[in-house]
């Protein structure tokens, strides 16, 4: 908006267009995706009655071997602690069911989400100078600059996150799509995308499409070779991502240490659940920043040194006596 300002193209007409130029690149995206996805989605719907039949066969050759290495009394434990199992698995199916019930209005708020976006992303971009202007008149003027500084890394270090993350979910979405197609996995490319998506979320994305993965292939291929091709898809997809991927394009421009970033994770998670795990690494990228700030002024403080300077060397000047 501000390089259309530049060329003299009012900031309201500037806005309304990047944001209708937004709209137009998601629309092509969708019109392009969503008949592949659509095609495979129908496809897997079709395939569950095999799935289905696949997995009583699984499950009785596996009672049958139980059968035949295990004595009659551990037959009858097992068998009540798989009852038990189940009765627990369609209890929390009754509750899910129950819960997306009550909250059949969830898709109506994702609706209204999806109109109300753009409408106040056009608005904050048509009054960012505004907005900017009247918060830094709220600034201590003896900080002034020290707080624009900080600032200014904290807006680079959000946006390196955001372009370096994107460009990650994308690159996934493509190997994983190409490779679990080639592969042979039936809904590959669905696959693919969703774990793109998922990507935005350090380690539990990645996590999640795996198992879904390993699912449909222990489904779908009758040998153990087309599964380990799967595995290897991913061993090969998590090596890339965490030593060429994710350090250049997201280490390098939030400086935080892997291990930083699974601890902020861990603590999102538990403080505040999906939405913290979601949030956890621009807030830790954020957090750094005042944390290096805080220990570069620190460090030229008193409190760190607070030796005397070297006395000078200097001569001292001669003193005329009064006479």
């Amino acid at each position: 908006v501000a390089r259309l300002e530049r060329r003299g193209l009012r900031r309201d007409l500037g806005s309304l267009l990047v944001v209708m130029l937004f709209l137009v690149a998601v629309a092509g995206i969708l019109v392009v995706l969503v008949p592949l996805i659509q095609g495979q989605i129908v496809e897997l719907i079709a395939r569950v009655p095999s799935l289905v039949h696949s997995s009583q066969d699984l499950l009785g050759k596996l009672i049958t071997l139980l059968q035949e290495q295990l004595p009659a009394e551990d037959i009858g434990k097992v068998r009540d602690l798989v009852g038990t199992k189940l009765a627990e698995a369609l209890t929390w199916l009754a509750a899910l069911v129950q819960g997306m019930i009550t909250s059949s209005f969830a898709i109506l708020n994702i609706l209204s989400l999806v109109i109300v976006t753009p409408i106040v992303t056009f608005f904050l971009l048509r009054d960012w100078d505004a907005i900017v202007a009247q918060i830094d008149s709220y600034l201590p003027r003896q900080s002034l600059d020290t707080v624009r500084g900080q600032a200014r890394i904290v807006s680079d270090t959000l946006v390196g996150f955001i372009h370096g993350q994107a460009m990650v979910c994308l690159i996934l979405s493509i190997y994983y799509g190409i490779a679990l197609t080639a592969a042979g996995l039936k809904s590959g490319l669905a696959l693919g995308l969703l774990i793109g998506v998922l990507a935005i979320i350090p380690i539990l994305g990645v996590a999640t499409g795996f198992i879904l993965a390993m699912g449909f292939a222990a489904l779908q291929f009758g040998s153990w070779t087309e599964i380990l091709v799967v595995i290897g898809i991913f061993a090969f997809g998590q090596l890339v991502e965490a030593n060429v991927l994710t350090p250049k394009l997201v280490g390098d421009r939030i400086h935080l240490h892997p291990v930083w970033v699974i601890f902020a994770l861990f603590a999102g998670g538990t403080l505040f659940g999906f939405v913290g795990i979601l949030l956890a690494v621009p807030a830790a990228a954020v957090l750094g920043v005042l944390i290096r700030f805080a220990l570069t002024r620190y460090r030229a403080s008193t409190l760190y040194d607070s030796r005397e300077q070297p006395p000078s060397r200097e001569p001292p000047s001669r003193v005329t006596p009064i006479r």
